[in-house]
């Protein structure tokens, strides 16, 4: 079961960072270039498709994993460990991007036009970074990353 969840996650992972990199390195580029909104609102409708269901998965598989790691769920807030600080780090990372992507979702995507492609700019790019740090805190559970 764990190697199962394991793989869940990083496949979500992949999909999620992989996308958001793919969005940050080579759509928005051209989209602010040409201070084209059409640009990024067409990846978005087609990746959101994937890029929703496979952060989703990663959520769920994320919670199971942490559970796996440590059982007891009212010490995932601590410091108290290496693994709880871990569990706390990508918690923290999670509340982040769903703040950041709600935001955008709902208060800019709706209203994105030339002027204000550049703040969906900063949310997409900070996404993007908040997704790899997320990659680094993962691999910190295998590598021993955090002390």
């Amino acid at each position: 079961m764990y190697q199962l969840l394991l793989v869940l996650h990083v496949l979500g992972a992949t999909i999620w960072v992989g996308g958001h990199l793919v969005l940050s390195l080579a759509i928005l580029p051209r989209a602010l270039r040409t201070r084209n909104p059409s640009i990024i609102l067409e990846f978005e409708s087609a990746y959101e498709r994937i890029g929703i269901p496979a952060l989703l998965v990663q959520v769920v598989t994320g919670l199971m994993l942490a559970h796996h790691w440590v059982p007891e769920v009212e010490s995932w807030l601590s410091a108290d460990t290496p693994l709880t600080r871990l569990i706390f780090v990508k918690l923290a990372l999670l509340a982040a991007t769903v703040v950041l992507g709600a935001h955008a979702r709902l208060r800019i995507i709706p209203r994105l036009n030339s002027d204000n492609l550049p703040l969906l700019a900063y949310h997409v790019v900070t996404v993007t970074l908040l997704g790899v740090a997320f990659l680094v805190a993962g691999a910190a559970f295998r590598t021993g990353g955090v002390n």
